[in-house]
């Protein structure tokens, strides 16, 4: 049995909860809302994030994070990308011995261009560092919840430490983990799809339809195999779940908050007042910033993802972006295919 902390009582922290008290471990979960954290407790339900899902008894809540992480062997980071590094220096003065830390938020740090595993190295002090695990994939919170068969992928450096995770999580009645050694395209798979999501759903609140969205996706798919090479990702990664299963679920599901928010933004809704209605985290707004600044640094073409910064961050209309991005220059579709094949070879 482990000995699990998830930090973050979201929608996806309380999920993974319930997958790890499934498996019989012993599992905190923490959030910063003592009411929250109340209702876990005693009602057994985490209505904000997952309505109508009973947690298992085996869930305990906390909202202090010393009593959440004391003696714990195991961390699971649920918090969104923004909130990482705040709550790991919150954290460190806690710890007393080496813990393995996995992630499972998907997103990229603006300015400082930095992946979750590598603000978790900055951030944890060695001699309290175990190992860092990213666990990530095509995956609904409110799916995981109702024990819906999912699929996920475990990387580490470590591939130990990715079978530990495995081992942690995977159920056989509904929760497979898979382990992958490329941390890097594993990390930038799941982190960039949100930028494709967000397209996806402005797309469709345009009312373009289903021509329109398999297009964004397929070459929504060369952008993030192009930077991901780029930056030292296997390209096969990106055929896989983290790559195009995560992209496919996100970007054709109505859970999706990032399809959400692109829907509305596609309809006529100004970003502020999207985020505002939306209640969670969009990842993928904050994700585009930090992808359209990591395009210009590694001199990586991304016209999709230029388009959606235009219009999340100049005020550019949807519909003007689109006719943007259908009047490009006219290319052949197999250099992108030859492009990420000679990146790879080295």
């Amino acid at each position: 049995m482990g000995r699990c902390t998830v930090l973050g009582a979201g929608s996806w922290g309380t999920a993974l909860a319930i997958v790890l008290a499934d498996n019989g471990h012993e599992v905190r979960l923490w959030g910063h809302r003592a009411d929250q954290i109340e209702e876990i407790n005693e009602k057994h339900t985490n209505d904000k994030y997952l309505p109508g899902i009973q947690l298992p008894d085996a869930i305990c809540g906390y909202y202090q994070l010393d009593k959440a992480i004391e003696g714990m062997d195991i961390i699971i980071l649920a918090v969104p990308t923004g909130a990482i590094r705040e709550v790991l220096q919150k954290m460190v003065p806690f710890l007393t011995k080496k813990v393995l830390i996995c992630h499972v938020s998907k997103g990229i740090e603006p300015n400082t261009l930095k992946r979750i595993s590598e603000m978790i190295i900055e951030e944890i002090p060695e001699q309290f560092l175990e190992d860092v695990v990213v666990l990530s994939g095509p995956s609904h919170a409110e799916e995981v919840s109702k024990r819906l068969p999912t699929t996920v992928t475990a990387s580490s450096t470590n591939i130990l430490a990715a079978e530990k995770i495995q081992e942690l999580f995977n159920n056989q009645n509904y929760f497979r983990v898979y382990t992958n050694p490329d941390v890097i395209g594993v990390e930038l798979g799941g982190a960039l799809k949100n930028i494709i999501a967000l397209g996806a759903g402005i797309s469709d609140g345009l009312g373009y339809g289903d021509n329109a969205k398999a297009a964004l996706i397929t070459r929504g798919l060369a952008e993030i195999a192009r930077l991901g090479t780029k930056m030292g990702a296997n390209p096969l990664t990106f055929a896989g779940l983290t790559g195009i299963g995560d992209l496919v679920v996100t970007c054709t599901s109505v859970h999706s908050r990032n399809w959400r928010a692109g829907n509305l933004l596609g309809k006529g809704h100004k970003l502020d007042e999207v985020l505002k209605n939306m209640g969670m985290v969009v990842e993928g707004v904050r994700t585009t910033k930090a992808a359209y600044q990591l395009a210009k640094r590694e001199n990586i073409e991304m016209p999709i993802t230029n388009a959606i910064y235009n219009i999340l961050f100049n005020n550019f209309p949807p519909k003007h972006a689109v006719e943007a991005l259908m009047g490009r220059n006219k290319r052949q579709e197999i250099e992108d295919l030859y492009l990420i094949s000679k990146q790879s070879n080295g």
